[in-house]
């Protein structure tokens, strides 16, 4: 029978050991410390062995958890420079007008959340007062620090706002009434509040993971030699319960590994989420702190506030510290709630060591440390964390700050598990808290029950004192500034008129012309080094190996190895000033990195073009919220879904098949969506989204979009540049005629029956198949459309819509392109019918369509076409059953189409 007290072998058995006697002895003497002095000694001594050997420098693998105790002593805290009571006076005003704020507002119907800021009220204060660096910062050089706040605690950034001027009362009384113009939006919104927030940040799990590849995007910037932003910092509010979204842990490995010291995390840990606990019945404070130092982060962990000192104090045999390692995060939340009895007998009572403690502790002692203490609710414990994090080196920071939800709102908030619905207090309670804040309200100033606002006057103090640090801190935070940028230069015409003669006898697919567009414009002297490439581990999937040794990888350490393709023309070249982002298999952070790039003009006075480039199937289905976020922070770039198309992506299958990402891009209102046939299209689609987003924009136009570009894998004969007047135009706005049936010379009788066959992307080659069978074989003469955005075209017959209602008289362009075309129209795309349906309502012709609804499936794309019903025969059968429909022909054509072609 094995011995359970035997020495178990370990790895490093299996390595040659110099001196085994002195190893025998460290084990003995650790065996007699369990022995003699019990478990908890030993694991006393084991762990602050390991400190010591970590602070030392000895390459040991580092502790998970550390205890639940703040990790930064008191007697190491540094004292905080500047006047504490104003500072306590100045959060007590902020609480008290986000409260009221949400509590007007409530008597609307509107909502809004009170706890959450009552808990993390320091966590901003500190910062505020201390550390955060705003645009006119003079080591910051316009840019500051990136503050992405926690959404659900706006209400005290607006409260900070309004004391210090930026905001009145108006202003708070409209907040979530936002049509009449002056309201302000429930959270972080910079597209409704662009002057304050800078970042949308509460679709949560979102801010976490921008916060990472924007501290990330800020090292590129420097050292691409764009711009110096080194000293910005960047700061990220999240709460406890976010944690759990996957997008929050997502990139912590990555800003470890690229040693982000200019990232801070700060979590607030008031141990609920919206429902209840967090981790009801285990703890959250040391499941994250495990996580992060696994992932290489600092952790700082700031949980007890100094009422506290004396009870670790007297916990001369650890049994408080064990006993706070085992008390479960809802226990904690119930010791809130309960009296000093309860604590004795639950908290005290599992272990007699606390029993003889809590003999030495009053009630009143009790309660102030399990009700009220706690390290973030105390400016001292909040400025040695921030400190800390600030001034260490080497790696990202996560400060895990412990808080009581619903602090200061009285018993009825704190702690308790509805309290993130719950939405106002009473006149009572609001006395109550002014009571406990000490502010100068009066009872008088709650006329009929209305709760006033408090302010010291703008003369005060208070706000001298509030306005003075912020100065010294480079003016107001959270601020949101678009530098005033001279419109970048147009790159030059020979790049976006190349493909104009077409491709000759040379198939090219349109994702290869893409990036044969791109490699052109970033040779450009004025813009080339503006262009930011970003692509998630595909890069030759879509052709883009050709650009590695000519742009570089981004890589913050270089490149460190030999390439094992290094012999090689198009090798993998790694660059600390590389320019392609080339982020392995993540659409997430791919979609991260894009938004830190297209939102550089205001973060940081730098206009980037981004262009991102992934398997359509992966993009807007997987990450079409982030997308949201790009259109909410106001983001400009190109996204770019290459294989795109239902069909074109042989052999991937039902995952792989994208039939639907337009569908998805025309709910989003700053996407602006194409789906070029042709290569010459591309062309001149990148070059009016570069003078949109970057150039001379015309008067009221909105510079503040995105472009969608569907891109195909199949080659296929690129035509010359048709010679049509105004086919910019409608390459632009969505659609122009590409041939008629005589100009495409196939012959027709006189008189022939005529039809529209409109397409979009790489279903017009399917409709000029169509366009010939139908006169050779069927005598229909068919003109053939470009459509190279149906939703451009919803977009402007919406607009004309909207006009009319005003008394304007305006006549959509898809009205106006088609306006004496001959015959019904029928449409074609390799998506879902729904896509070219959106046009519809606005098409004065008899209108119908195909598409490749439902799921993908394997096999070649003739096959997929056949199955789905979009191929040039199911397109002739389409259009003659339409011309039947009219009696243009005889309907017995339809019958012996589908027979001749096997359908």
């Amino acid at each position: 029978m094995t011995d359970p007290n035997a020495i178990q072998p370990s790895a490093l058995d299996q390595l040659p050991d110099r001196d085994p006697e002195e190893t025998a002895e460290w084990r003995a003497s650790l065996d007699a410390v369990a022995r003699e002095a019990g478990p908890h000694r030993a694991a006393y001594l084991m762990r602050r062995t390991l400190e010591r050997a970590e602070a030392g420098g000895v390459a040991l693998p580092k502790l998970l958890e550390t205890d639940y105790v703040n990790s930064i002593p008191t007697a190491a805290e540094p004292g905080v420079p500047g006047d504490e009571a104003m500072e306590t006076r100045i959060t007590a005003w902020n609480r008290w007008n986000a409260a009221a704020m949400v509590t007007r507002g409530s008597k609307y119907g509107v909502g809004g959340h009170i706890a959450t800021f009552a808990s993390a009220a320091w966590l901003y204060e500190t910062g505020f007062n201390h550390f955060f660096k705003g645009k006119e910062s003079p080591d910051a050089d316009g840019s500051g620090d990136q503050l992405y706040i926690q959404g659900h605690a706006s209400p005290g950034i607006y409260a900070r706002a309004f004391l210090d001027g930026r905001l009145n009362e108006a202003q708070l009384d409209n907040f979530r009434q936002e049509a009449g113009g002056n309201g302000l939006p429930s959270y972080p919104h910079p597209r409704r509040l662009p002057w304050l927030w800078e970042f949308p940040t509460v679709s949560m799990g979102l801010g976490p993971l921008s916060a990472i590849y924007q501290a990330r995007f800020n090292r590129y910037l420097t050292n691409r030699g764009i711009k110096d932003v080194s000293a910005s910092h960047v700061w990220a509010f999240l709460g406890d319960g976010e944690m759990d979204e996957p997008e929050s842990t997502a990139a912590l490995a990555l800003a470890a590994r690229e040693e982000l010291d200019n990232l801070t995390f700060v979590i607030n840990c008031n141990l609920q989420r919206l429902d209840g606990p967090v981790r009801a019945n285990f703890k959250i404070v040391q499941e994250l702190e495990a996580q992060f130092r696994g992932a290489g982060w600092n952790v700082v962990k700031t949980l007890w506030g100094t009422a506290w000192d004396e009870l670790f104090q007297l916990d001369t045999t650890g049994a408080l510290v064990r006993r706070l390692r085992q008390v479960p995060d809802a226990q904690i939340q119930t010791y809130q709630t309960r009296d000093a009895a309860y604590i004795r007998q639950d908290f005290f009572g599992a272990d007699p060591a606390l029993v003889e403690m809590a003999k030495l502790l009053s009630d009143d002692k009790i309660l102030e440390c399990f009700h009220l203490s706690r390290g973030g609710h105390e400016a001292r414990k909040v400025f040695a964390a921030y400190k800390a994090a600030v001034e260490h080196k080497g790696a990202p920071t996560v400060i895990l700050a412990q808080t009581v939800k619903g602090h200061t709102l009285g018993p009825g908030f704190a702690s308790k598990n509805a309290n993130h619905q719950m939405k106002k207090l009473s006149v009572d309670e609001f006395k109550a808290m002014r009571d406990l804040l000490e502010l100068p309200i009066a009872d008088s100033a709650f006329a009929d029950g209305q709760v006033p606002y408090g302010h010291p006057g703008a003369d005060s103090p208070e706000v001298r004192y509030l306005q003075e640090r912020r100065a010294a801190l480079g003016g107001p935070a959270p601020a949101r500034r678009v530098h005033p940028l001279a419109p970048l230069p147009a790159p030059a015409e020979k790049a976006f008129t190349s493909f104009d003669k077409g491709s000759g006898s040379q198939n090219v697919a349109t994702t290869m012309a893409f990036v044969r567009l791109v490699k052109d414009l970033v040779r450009d002297k004025e813009t080339g080094k503006r262009w930011v490439p970003i692509v998630p581990d595909e890069a030759r999937t879509f052709g883009m190996e050709s650009l590695f040794p000519s742009l570089g990888i981004y890589s913050p350490k270089g490149q460190t190895y030999e390439p094992v393709d290094r012999d090689q023309l198009m090798y993998y070249k790694e660059a600390k000033n590389g320019q392609i982002l080339n982020e392995g298999i993540t659409e997430a952070g791919s979609m991260a990195d894009f938004i830190a790039a297209s939102t550089a003009y205001a973060t940081h006075g730098e206009a980037m073009i981004p262009f991102y480039i992934f398997y359509s199937m992966f993009g807007w289905q997987r990450t079409a919220d982030q997308m949201w976020q790009l259109g909410d922070q106001l983001g400009r770039g190109f996204l770019v879904g290459a294989t795109a198309g239902r069909t074109t992506l042989t052999g991937e299958g039902l995952q792989h098949a994208d039939g639907h990402s337009p569908v998805i891009a025309a709910t989003n209102p700053a996407a602006l969506t194409y789906d070029p046939a042709f290569a010459y299209e591309v062309a001149a689609i990148v070059k009016e989204g570069l003078r949109r987003m970057y150039g001379e924009a015309a008067p009221g136009e909105d510079r503040d979009v995105f472009y969608y570009l569907t891109v195909y894998n199949e080659p296929m004969p690129q035509p010359a540049k048709p010679a049509v007047p105004g086919i910019d135009e409608g390459i632009v706005k969505g659609l122009y005629r590409f041939n008629t049936a005589e100009s495409a010379g196939v012959t027709v009788p006189a008189n022939a029956p005529r039809i529209q066959l409109l397409g979009s992307g790489t279903a017009i080659h399917w409709a000029l198949d169509a366009q010939r069978m139908l006169a050779e074989e069927w005598g229909v003469a068919a003109d053939v459309w470009s459509a190279t955005s149906w939703s451009e075209l919803r977009r402007d017959a919406m607009d004309a819509d909207a006009a009319l209602l005003r008394g304007e008289e305006r006549v959509p362009f898809v009205r106006r392109a088609l306006q004496g075309a001959e015959g019904p129209v029928l449409a074609v795309s390799d998506y879902m019918r729904q896509v070219p349906d959106q046009i519809a309502q606005w098409v004065d012709q008899d209108w119908s369509s195909l598409g490749a609804d439902g799921f993908g499936l394997s096999d070649t794309r003739a096959a997929a076409r056949r199955h789905f019903g979009v191929d040039a025969e199911s397109i002739v059968v389409a259009a003659l059953a339409q011309l039947a429909r009219r009696g243009a022909v005889k309907a017995a054509a339809v019958k012996e189409a589908r027979e001749k072609y096997g359908l």
